[in-house]
């Protein structure tokens, strides 16, 4: 009795909570057409796939299918760097990994489950954050006067 009272305790702990996107989750998403995709995703997102994808978003989904069909098994694909900052992340694409340009480098992101719906740009900052130090001259009107020793 105690024994199956503590398996059961250890089932509970090694438990992984699943991924859901708006209630459905990864195997149902990646089983849907593309109109039920978008009936998921947010308004803006329904418009950019209503009006369809340009030949751009859909080399770079083909390039994700080329790099994980290549890759071998339990092994992570090759990157495939993009400038598409506003591409959507579908989950088609999830387990891939994506150089996204920030205007200067390339930054390595691997797409996973919990980043279905939002934009690749979102991942790759384009700007270094202020580190605030000492203000600078003429940061202010008193630093103007500069005491003559």
């Amino acid at each position: 009795m105690a024994d199956d009272a503590a398996a059961a305790e250890m089932k509970k702990k090694r438990t992984f909570r699943k991924y859901t996107y708006r209630g459905v989750d990864l195997d149902q998403l990646l089983d849907m057409t593309h109109e039920q995709l978008m009936e998921l995703f947010p308004c803006r997102i329904r418009r950019k796939f209503s009006r369809g994808l340009k030949r751009k978003p859909m080399t770079l989904i083909n390039k994700l299918r080329k790099k994980k069909k290549e890759a071998a098994v339990n092994e992570k694909p090759d990157v495939v760097k993009t400038h598409l900052r506003n591409m959507v992340v579908v989950p088609e694409m999830t387990g891939s990994i994506v150089g996204v340009y920030n205007g200067k480098t390339f930054n390595q992101v691997e797409i996973k489950p919990e980043m279905v719906g939002h934009y690749l740009g979102e991942f790759s900052m384009s700007y270094k954050p202020v580190k605030h130090g000492r203000p600078g001259i003429g940061a202010t009107h008193s630093s103007r006067f500069i005491p003559l020793k």
